[in-house]
């Protein structure tokens, strides 16, 4: 099984995009893993000095399995990837292993949960944490809303949807520790170009960041073309380069595509991760 591939175009072997016959019968090697750094160099970011910690969340919506007797079962899944694994998975690949495990046999959800742990845990590069809960034990999901500010009725004019991170800068004032969000965050597939909507919370402590002006980022990146990952470790390398506030963190939680959907969690290491709590479109 892969555990690495070094590319420079996702396009190049991925089934993102592609015309996929989907398989039902356990297959590992259909997950996909890209370097992570590819992308990092951009944004400056060393191999062995990120500045931050965290981890892509991932929940699966759509999984299922046949017990030893042949009766499927279905269930919910929360997938926890460190953010200084090597590689991220793309997501089509992740469906693809996903609907494999449809008809293959299990002892139990126990061996479902150290399988997927093993398979993507290779496939990223690091230990990979593994939730699985079968619908007929009834689980319960939580949808909320951050505690902050939304910045979503302030009124702006936007004619920029490129990242502009000139727009982000820092008010007169004393430090102070806030919670900002918005809904309005749109990005698009790296190759595909289909759009991919998120919520975006940003969390600091520091001179008051422009709230205007972090709005206006936050609408520049409707034409980008970027993973979910991507796109949340560029918004942190922005505001910690433009803002250099002391504390930070950015969380996006992006809504599912194919069962999936995937939020990633980048901090300064002042912030833990927040609970798995859906936004209301996911």
């Amino acid at each position: 099984m892969k555990s690495s591939i070094n590319i420079t175009d996702p396009s190049h072997a991925s089934p993102l995009g592609k015309a996929t016959e989907y398989q039902s019968r356990y297959a590992p090697e259909l997950l996909y893993p890209i370097p992570r750094q590819l992308k990092r160099c951009e944004l400056g970011i060393a191999d062995d000095a990120l500045p931050f910690v965290g981890e892509d969340l991932w929940n699966a919506y759509e999984l299922s399995w046949l017990n030893p007797k042949g009766k499927p079962v279905v269930a919910v899944g929360s997938f926890r990837v460190p953010a200084d694994s090597p590689n991220l998975i793309e997501s089509k690949s992740f469906k693809l292993y996903l609907n494999s495990l449809n008809q293959s046999t299990f002892a139990d959800v126990e061996t479902v949960a150290a399988t997927l742990a093993r398979d993507l845990s290779a496939a990223a590069g690091k230990p990979i944490k593994v939730r699985l809960e079968p619908l007929a034990e009834r689980p319960q999901a939580a949808i909320g809303l951050p505690t902050g500010i939304c910045l979503d009725d302030l009124d702006i004019a936007c004619d920029r949807y490129q990242p502009a991170p000139e727009m982000l800068g820092t008010q007169a004032g004393d430090v102070i520790e806030e919670t900002l969000y918005s809904h309005l965050l749109k990005s698009n597939c790296l190759v595909t170009g289909q759009p991919d909507w998120a919520m975006v919370v940003i969390r600091y402590r520091g001179r008051p960041i422009a709230h205007a002006g972090l709005l206006r980022y936050i609408v520049s990146f409707r034409d980008h073309n970027e993973f979910h990952e991507q796109c949340v470790e560029r918004i942190f390398t922005d505001i910690q380069t433009r803002c250099a506030p002391e504390a930070l963190a950015v969380h996006a939680r992006y809504t599912r595509r194919g069962g999936l959907d995937i939020n990633p969690f980048r901090s300064t290491g002042h912030y833990a991760a927040p609970d798995n709590m859906r936004e209301i479109r996911q």
